[in-house]
């Protein structure tokens, strides 16, 4: 089961357009399941530190 698509597919094929490659169609869903498990991560990593705010480090591996 495919996960909610979070970022916007045309922004990032042209992002990825800029470094001269192209991009196969099972790209965006590889990306979109890195960016829910950084969000994953984020939110684990904010709790732990008692925390209910999600802050810019959280995103920091």
């Amino acid at each position: 089961m495919s996960k909610e698509m979070l970022l916007v597919g045309s922004k990032a094929k042209a992002a990825l357009k800029e470094h001269d490659v192209n991009v196969g169609g099972d790209a965006l869903d590889g990306l979109n399941e890195i960016l829910h498990q950084a969000i994953e991560q984020a939110a684990k990593r904010a709790s732990q530190n008692g925390r209910k705010t999600v802050r810019s480090h959280d995103f920091i591996c």
